[in-house]
């Protein structure tokens, strides 16, 4: 009986600094993705937009998404996860087409990209900041939320503006 106990708690030692559980890695790597894509996409509409409210927005994306890599950043490592370098490949392939639009088509395309962007977003923030099982990593979703609901709001204003 103390042997099986012993094995019990080693195996449960091990567990808990053996990493984070998959969906939190998960929701990091999916999360940090995209925080990647908002910056550069960001960067890319502060340039490449033909409306003041488009660079605007694209420069708030850069700031407040920027913030939002380096918190997530201190999260992970709190919790031993892996942060992405890059966004993922689907994102890229976005990005590559929007680097082909120019004017008005530039500008409505953003918007909607991020008025979907941010919807995605934040259910996944939503989940997470619910169902998570790291502390840092939940909490991080938590607060940010906030933040990813004000973009939205911002972004369906600018959809508005570029139909």
């Amino acid at each position: 009986m103390k042997l099986a106990i012993a094995v019990l708690l080693a195996t449960a030692s091990f567990a808990a600094t053996a990493g984070l559980p998959s969906s939190d890695q998960d929701f990091v790597t999916t999360a940090g993705q995209g925080g990647l894509a908002e910056v550069a996409l960001g960067h890319l509409a502060s340039q490449q937009g033909t409306s003041a409210a488009v660079k605007s927005f694209g420069t708030q994306m850069v700031a407040d998404h920027g913030k939002g890599n380096a918190s997530l950043k201190a999260a992970a490592e709190k919790a031993g996860a892996t942060v992405p370098g890059a966004p993922s490949e689907d994102q890229q392939t976005a990005m590559t087409k929007l680097k082909g639009l120019k004017g008005a088509e530039f500008d409505k395309e953003y918007a909607d990209a991020m008025v979907k962007d941010h919807k995605d977003t934040i259910a996944l923030f939503e989940k997470e900041a619910s169902k998570g099982d790291n502390g840092p990593v939940k909490t991080f979703a938590a607060t940010t939320l906030p933040t990813l609901k004000h973009h939205l709001q911002m972004a369906e204003e600018l959809q508005k503006q570029t139909k």
